[in-house]
């Protein structure tokens, strides 16, 4: 969900030390930006960053990059960044259609966390898990492509199912109520609401094996 109206977000955004504010000049170059050869995660659509945040706290030996469209929302997640020294953290404000033309072969995992559904047929396209972004994501895993996501739309979750698996993707861990399952989680902002709420979380774990 977008904020509106949050003073001198661009300003912000623009100003902080996680945000990549050249990333289409980085493309195929993310490793020398990190100064390592750490694996990279990204997120894309990370909100206010609980979730990117979290994990690179959490998972030092990886480096992670969270996206999101809107500087409105990301300087919510800058906020939370103040007085904390994360350099396996970047950031970076774009929008998702060019993901291929940011990354060249160089990451490991993508989250997709409580995407919007964009119920009506005539948006299929602008859904994160549609061939359209499926295909774009193929130009940027470094090796065998790997997509984890969670939502409480049950819709989505099913039309991501079965998109994934007409692509060519194997359906490694599938979950109704991710609350109850012994899987590693973080949450997200949206996901604290919905557990609140008693709303439970569709999970998935795909991989895109590489034919031998």
């Amino acid at each position: 969900m977008r904020l509106r109206n949050v003073k001198n977000a661009k300003n912000i955004v623009e100003s902080s030390q996680y945000v990549i504010n050249n990333p289409y000049e980085l493309k195929g170059k993310f490793n020398v930006l990190f100064e390592d050869d750490a694996p990279i995660h990204i997120e894309i659509g990370m909100g206010k960053g609980d979730f990117i945040v979290g994990n690179a706290m959490k998972y030092q030996n990886i480096n992670f990059i969270g996206i999101e469209k809107y500087e409105s929302v990301m300087v919510r997640a800058i906020e939370k960044l103040n007085g904390i020294e994360l350099p396996n953290l970047k950031l970076i404000r774009m929008d998702a259609i060019d993901i291929d033309q940011i990354f060249d072969h160089e990451i490991e995992t993508l989250y997709l966390n409580f995407s919007d559904p964009w119920p009506k047929n005539k948006h299929e396209k602008r859904r994160l898990t549609s061939p359209i972004f499926l295909d774009k994501y193929n130009a940027i895993f470094k090796n065998a492509p790997h997509i984890v996501q969670k939502t409480d739309n049950v819709g989505l979750f099913a039309y991501s199912l079965s998109s994934l698996s007409k692509f060519g993707y194997t359906l490694e861990r599938v979950s109704l109520d991710l609350e109850n399952e012994d899987i590693p989680n973080i949450e997200t902002e949206y996901e604290k609401k919905f557990k609140s709420l008693g709303v439970k979380i569709n999970y998935l774990d795909a991989v895109k094996y590489q034919e031998k």
